[in-house]
């Protein structure tokens, strides 16, 4: 199944358009180079902007005391709109770094407007300042990476990152805090790729940065673009790819520090309302048949590409980009006319081919994720084959099915198949990144995996110098198994949030009027690890110990698990994949002795990981110096109760 033909004629022509009109997608794409303000050979700056309702267009800032007309652009063809300041007398540029300005947009119907460059590359906001400012940023030693993209990891295992929460204490955190106190864990926990959230500039912190306003401005929260840059690189040199996660699905409605209405028209960027306006979102829905708006958001990706680089994009809110229902009030329950119809947004479809054909060919190496609930067929196969270029999806059906079933179902009534099923349950060639859950089960109103399963004994009785208690024993056994068993069957990536790992006791909930501006929960409590006497560190122990049995085994790189038991009375899933037999025993009270299992390949099986071990807060119950063999002799060991085992030739 490929996507319409009609879509897979208008994007080979787009690509012949760029051909013909631009020199090639290479130059189009770095359009960031011209657009915005940029320094030249001699230090005079060349501004240039796309605003093509307005009247008129100024530059102010504290370079000329905010005089409004003393600096007018002149309009160029298509909109554009240009403007060059000589260097001042004694040769150095006319607007230093670290300058604040304003474009002043006079509109056609006498209003002025006091508006950001949407190419500026960075703004921040003054401490009791509403709105942000545009700020020159041209830094006389600017940050150089040293250390080379690390080659795109054959088993992805992601650690889905936002860099404000990352700390115990209750404020943003920085890009230097990151640097120095998150990746070093990261690292040592197995994972090979962060995706940071919250990083393209968001005025409004609560938003979890998917309400952007500057879409080439990294955020000044957390500190200076070169902070960020060298965070990156630190990564590179752990050997741990960096993926961005972009926003080109809406945009904020702010104006004075967003793009909509930047040149006073309800369009520029935007589609006009209605169909420019997400209903539920309150946001802007972009253009993407416009060719300033492509170049605008291709650059963008370019831009991210070479001056941070990143390895590659998590798509943010793809399901509304590829339909005009944008998924409002609409179910998917697979049948392929729900995909190809007059539903689909062709012009997203074309502008989502272009972006992955033009990041895969310019950087073999880059990944890119889509956030699609709706299984839309070939989203993850390559354009020359008629998909939409993705090289994973997000698995979103597998966390809603967890917190289903930790909400409804008591432990005896679980059924194996059905979790088998969502498991599995996905596009063949089209591979997935599978989770137990992601930053939207950790938002205030929902809670993580861990409160489900221990809630408020998480708080008293996580201590190792009292007695274990059955809701603690019960919630830190299924915590790990609903893990590994999402893990080793659920896709060819996986994902984590930052924290869950060792089953972080809280939710999160940003600053905001409704919580009295509180960082109490917009946080990551790390501290509770260096706590000896404190379960948390099993938890961690057990994720970091799942993490290198995968890069020493690689399941995630190996084709598709073979299940060869989803016992239903005895609460045993097994299954097969990449030389590895998985063994889960979700009973809650039964143990088996000599249990028989199936294996796709003889020979001698030893355990190598246990979920019931000691330091993972289990109770020790198996002897691992045994070894098993295949036919004639059964398992003998005993999967107990609430137990996983991992057995490898």
């Amino acid at each position: 199944m490929q996507i319409d033909k009609v879509v897979k004629v208008w994007y080979f022509k787009q690509l012949v358009r760029l051909e013909e009109t631009e020199g090639g997608f290479d130059q189009f794409t770095s359009s960031y180079k011209n657009f915005g303000v940029h320094r030249q050979p001699d230090n005079s700056l060349l501004f240039l902007e796309w605003a093509p309702a307005a009247e008129a267009l100024f530059l102010t800032g504290d370079f000329n005391d905010w005089e409004k007309f003393s600096y007018p652009y002149t309009k160029k063809e298509f909109g554009k709109w240009e403007l060059i300041l000589p260097a001042k007398h004694d040769g150095t540029p006319a607007v230093g770094h670290n300058t604040r300005l304003k474009v002043v947009v006079h509109t056609k119907e006498g209003g002025r407007l006091y508006r950001i460059s949407p190419w500026a590359k960075y703004v921040n906001r003054e401490e009791k300042s509403i709105v942000y400012d545009w700020v020159h940023w041209d830094p006389p030693q600017p940050y150089t990476q040293i250390h080379p993209r690390p080659k795109k990891p054959t088993s992805l295992r992601i650690y889905e990152a936002h860099v404000g929460i990352a700390s115990p204490e209750g404020k943003v955190a920085s890009y230097t805090n990151f640097t120095t106190n998150v990746l070093p864990r990261i690292k040592d926990l197995g994972y090979n790729c962060i995706q940071l959230m919250a990083i393209m500039e968001h005025a409004y912190y609560a938003s979890f940065g998917y309400q952007v306003t500057s879409f080439f401005a990294a955020s000044s929260r957390y500190g200076t673009p070169e902070e960020l840059k060298r965070m990156i690189d630190a990564a590179h040199s752990m050997g741990i790819v960096v993926l961005l996660d972009v926003v080109h699905s809406h945009a904020s409605k702010n104006t004075e520090d967003g793009l909509n209405c930047f040149d006073g028209s309800d369009s520029c960027f935007f589609h006009s309302p209605p169909r420019g306006e997400h209903k539920l979102w309150g946001s802007r829905l972009f253009n993407y048949s416009s060719w300033e708006v492509q170049r605008f958001l291709l650059s963008n990706l370019r831009w991210w590409m070479e001056e941070y680089c990143f390895d590659g994009f998590r798509f943010d809110g793809i399901t509304s980009m590829l339909y005009h229902h944008h998924g409002i009030g609409t179910g998917f329950s697979g049948d392929y006319s729900e995909y190809f119809g007059l539903q689909v947004d062709e012009d997203s479809l074309v502008y989502l081919m272009l972006a992955n054909h033009i990041l895969h060919t310019l950087y073999p190496d880059c990944i890119t994720v889509a956030e699609d609930v709706s299984g839309m067929p070939a989203l993850c196969r390559g354009v020359e084959e008629g998909g939409l270029g993705f090289d994973y999806r997000l698995a979103m059906a597998i966390p809603d099915k967890w917190i289903q079933i930790l909400k409804e179902s008591k432990d005896e009534d679980w059924d194996m198949g059905d979790i088998v099923h969502t498991l599995t349950n996905r596009r063949y060639g089209e591979k997935c990144i599978a989770y137990a859950e992601s930053h939207d089960q950790a938002l205030v109103g929902d809670k993580s995996l861990a409160f489900w399963l221990m809630d408020k004994e998480m708080y008293t009785n996580m201590s190792s110098l009292i007695p274990m208690t059955a809701v603690i024993d019960r919630g830190m056994q299924l915590h790990k198994m609903i893990r590994l068993l999402t893990h080793a069957l659920g896709g060819e990536g996986y994902l984590n949030f930052i924290g869950n790992e060792f089953g972080h006791p809280e939710w999160l909930d940003f600053p905001r009027e409704g919580n009295n501006q509180s960082y109490h929960y917009a946080r990551r409590q790390f501290n509770l690890l260096e706590t000896d006497h404190l379960r948390y560190h099993q938890l961690y122990a057990f994720d970091r110990d799942m993490n290198r049995t995968e890069d020493q085994y690689g399941w995630l790189a190996a084709q598709p698990g073979f299940v060869s038991a989803k016992h239903g009375e005895d609460k045993v899933i097994v299954f097969d994949r990449g030389h590895v037999v998985f063994i889960f025993n979700f009973h809650p009270s039964k143990s088996f002795q000599d249990y028989r299992v199936a294996v796709e390949a003889p020979g001698r099986y030893k355990i190598k990981l246990d979920s019931d071990q000691d330091q993972y807060g289990g109770h020790g119950r198996l002897d691992h110096n045994t070894e098993f063999y295949t036919e004639p002799q059964p398992f003998n060991g005993r999967p107990n109760s609430m137990q996983v085992i991992l057995l490898c030739l």
